[in-house]
Formats: structure tokens, C-alpha cells, sequence
């Protein structure tokens, strides 16, 4: 079948798009299965590739296809079922798979599912070699070359991943490290955090109260998750809990929920686990990394506490690239999701609340007493959907009304527009001291864009 050829598959986290629309197709997953054999290193020639998903009804249409593109060129898989996406992560590189891949779209609605690949060391795909797997896919003159017979692979399924992941979990963290006498909530987005989540906070002795543990296919991240924490704000205030957590789709975020119910967001963890790590001496090379979307208040804690800080384009990909070249053990997003280098090769939602719970227990502090480290600047992010992201800045008057605001702003703030690596959307973020005024400024540059490239309906 010949398919439709685009110049991008894959945005800031892999593939992403509506299920059952381009590429997003199982004709297109064939051939990245097929692509993803063939991108294996020299040397690795067992060729053993692990699959893990989230809870979306078309994981399984999708899990087929690629497996079927896998099989075909020679290469054999092995089916973890609904896991984590750092679970695929950590067991990628423990078990001696070659490759591993998640079907999920993370914190996106159920409509959505996506693609995210690691290498044999459990690390995502460096910008070379995601090119040359997507220009495989493409290309539609080889793609069915070098097909054999008698190079046919199997499917087999991998079993206990929640076990070896737990056990992963459970190593990594402090001797003795025990959640007794703590009341917490958890809300595992009806995806994949909702078996494994309760199970580890649980084993640790915490008394948890679960929210959105029933996936029906449909139902992940729908009013739930990281991306929609009012609900269980609520429950932590009404059921008295010391704190909370909110899970994404897939389980690589956390938002946390302080025993008030306040919404503590991934820069405010950088900065409480960050104090934490340099009190300890095990902050490697003194070193924090964000993103451009950070709070400029996490830059002005980071200041006052000697530490220093380097920022990264958005994507936990390009954080933990940043992570590498600077020798930083700790870097995340605001959006929840956390690298701790010194212990793991992803961002993962469930280590990140066990260390700062670890900063808990040991200081003796509740969440909402530790926060009071870093004031949060009013941050207005909307979205405008776009047909086509040109560059932004070629079109006159969106230019002149981004530099009008900053110009308003003046050292108080700051602003950033950017195209969404993986939906068709342009981001307006603007920072300031006052919220009403912020608000103001982001709505005056979203109107000009909506105006000069915004879908018209």
C-alpha cells in the first residue's frame, strides 16, 4: 500500500497523532517496526525489542502492526503489556533488550496514541539516529527490501514487568525508606500507573487512598491526571492526607498536591530536591537543569542557593541531553517531568514522588512547608491551533506584538512562543509579576496569531 509521505514523523517525544489517522496507522507501524530492526547498532544482533503501552483502546491495533514490522525483519518481541513508559525504560537496559518501544500519547486524550523509542541503554533516541529511523520509514523505494523467509521473528510475552520494575523502584531508593504513618492520595489517570502506583506505595506502608483506577480504554486522562488536578486537591483536603500525586497518562509526570490541596508543580520538586541534593552533597557538578517553560522563580532559587542552573529547549530528551553535557544528576519540566540521573535513564512519575518523599521523611517537613523555598511568578499559557507552523517570527505584526510586550515587561517578566513538538498548536507563554496584567499580555500576542495563522472555523 502506498502510503501518503511527510517530511516529520516524530516531534519533541517520539510520534504522536489521532489513532487510526496518518501516521498514526498500522500500515505505517509495519514499517517502523521494520525501521527500528534495521536502525539496531552493529554488534547487536540478537535483536530482541521490548513493547510496552498505556491503556488506550487502539494500543493493541497499534502493538499488532508493530510488532508484525519487527517480525518480518527478523527481529523478536517481547510483550510487557500495560506498563509504565519508564518501566520500558529501566527494563530495556536491565534485560538486555536491544530496543524498547511504548505505544502511548502521554498526558494527550484517548484519541490520541504515539510512539516513544529507547536504545538498548534505556535512553531515547539521539536526533541522528530518530532521522534515519523516520527516513526509513519513508522511503518508500526500500522499505520492502531485504525481507526474508527464513528470517521470520516471534512474539513472545515478557512476564512479572511490574515486579522487576518495582524491584527496580525499591533498590534505588534509601535502606530502610518506609512510608508508614503517611496518608497519601493517588490518581493514576486511569492509565498505566494504575496497577503498579498502589502496589509500590503500598508495599512501602503509606495508607493510600487510589482516584481513577478503572481504565476502560477510553477514559485515560479524562478529567484526571496531571493535566487536571482538582479533583484530587479535593480528596487531600477532605480526606485529611498528608499529600497527593497526580500521574500522567503513560506515568513519566507527577504533579504533586501539598495537604492543603495546593498544586505543586515539577519546578517547585527541582527546587525542593535540588536543596536537598546539595545539603547532601550529591548535587553532581552543583548543577540544575530546566527547560525555557521554567518559572523564573525556580531561577531565582537556584540563585540565591548557589546553584547553578542550565536550560534546555522543551522535551525531556533535550533536558537529559543538556543532563550529559554538563555531568547534572537532576533536571526536569514544569510540566512533572523529572530526570534523576544518578539512579535512572527517564523521566518517571512514580521515582519522582518516592524522592520527594525521601526529602519528607528525612527533613521532617511537610510538602507545603518546603515549596516556601521558591515564590512562582503568574505564568498565562495559551494555545492557538494552527494549520501549518511557519516560522513566527517572519509574520510582521506577530513579531512587533511580541516585542511590544517585552518591551511592557521590561526585566519583570518574560515571553516565549513556540510550536508544540507534538500537536498542531502554537504555545503563548508570558511571565509576570501581576496575574491580571500577564494575562493581559499573553491574550494580546494569542489574538494577533490567531488572527495571522490560526484555523479559522
Amino acid at each position: 500500500m502506498k502510503i501518503p509521505v511527510k517530511k516529520k514523523l516524530f516531534g519533541t517525544d517520539g510520534i504522536r497523532g489521532v489513532a487510526n489517522q496518518y501516521p498514526i496507522i498500522p500500515e505505517v507501524m509495519i514499517r517502523l517496526g521494520r525501521a527500528v530492526v534495521r536502525s539496531l547498532p552493529e554488534g547487536r544482533n540478537k535483536k530482541r525489542i521490548l513493547i510496552g503501552k498505556d491503556t488506550r483502546i487502539s494500543g493493541d491495533m497499534i502493538e499488532s502492526a508493530i510488532s508484525s514490522g519487527i517480525c518480518s525483519a527478523g527481529g523478536n518481541v517481547f510483550l510487557a503489556g500495560v506498563i509504565p513508559t519508564p518501566a520500558v525504560s529501566c527494563l530495556t537496559a536491565s534485560s538486555e533488550f536491544d530496543a524498547g518501544i511504548v505505544i502511548s500519547a502521554s498526558h494527550n486524550p484517548y484519541e490520541d496514541n504515539g510512539i516513544k523509542l529507547f536504545n538498548h541503554q534505556g535512553f531515547k533516541l539521539s536526533d541522528d539516529l530518530e532521522a534515519a529511523t523516520e527516513a526509513n520509514v519513508l522511503d518508500e523505494g526500500s522499505n520492502n527490501n531485504n525481507l526474508v523467509s527464513n528470517k521470520i521473528g516471534v512474539i513472545k510475552k515478557f512476564d512479572h514487568t511490574r515486579e522487576r520494575y518495582i524491584e527496580f523502584l525499591e533498590k534505588n531508593l534509601p535502606s530502610g525508606f518506609s512510608l508508614k504513618d503517611m496518608k497519601i492520595v493517588l490518581d493514576c489517570a486511569n492509565g498505566a500507573t494504575h496497577a503498579v502506583a498502589p502496589q509500590v506505595f503500598s508495599a512501602l506502608g503509606a495508607n493510600t487512598q487510589t482516584l481513577f483506577v478503572a481504565p476502560d480504554g477510553v477514559n485515560i486522562n479524562a478529567g484526571c491526571g496531571s493535566e487536571h488536578t482538582d479533583f484530587i486537591s479535593k480528596t487531600v483536603v477532605k480526606t485529611h492526607a498528608d499529600l497527593g500525586f497526580a500521574f500522567d497518562g503513560d506515568g513519566d509526570r507527577v504533579i504533586a498536591i501539598d495537604g492543603a490541596g495546593n498544586r505543586v508543580t515539577g519546578d517547585q520538586i527541582l527546587a525542593v530536591c535540588a536543596r536537598f541534593m546539595k545539603e547532601k552533597g550529591t548535587l553532581a557538578k552543583n548543577t540544575v537543569v530546566s527547560t525555557v517553560m521554567s518559572n523564573v522563580g525556580l531561577l531565582q532559587v537556584l540563585k540565591k542557593l548557589g546553584i547553578a542552573h542550565a536550560m534546555a529547549d522543551v522535551g525531556d530528551r533535550y533536558v537529559l541531553e543538556t543532563m550529559k553535557n554538563r555531568q547534572a544528576v537532576i533536571g526536569g519540566e514544569d510540566s512533572g517531568h523529572m530526570i534523576f540521573l544518578d539512579h535512572h535513564t527517564s523521566g518517571d512519575g512514580i521515582y519522582t514522588a518516592l524522592r520527594l518523599l525521601e526529602v519528607i521523611r528525612e527533613t521532617g517537613q511537610p510538602l507545603a512547608e518546603l515549596v516556601k523555598i521558591m515564590k512562582i511568578y503568574p505564568q498565562i499559557l495559551l494555545n492557538v491551533p494552527v494549520a501549518e507552523k511557519i516560522d513566527i517570527l517572519s509574520v510582521p505584526e506577530i513579531s512587533r506584538k511580541i516585542s511590544d510586550v517585552e518591551n511592557r515587561l521590561k526585566d519583570q517578566g518574560r515571553v516565549l512562543v513556540r510550536y508544540s513538538g507534538t500537536q498542531p498548536l502554537c504555545r503563548v507563554m508570558v511571565e509576570g509579576p501581576d496575574q491580571t496584567e500577564t494575562e493581559q499580555f499573553c491574550r494580546e500576542i494569542v489574538d494577533v496569531i490567531a488572527e495571522k495563522i490560526g484555523i479559522t472555523k
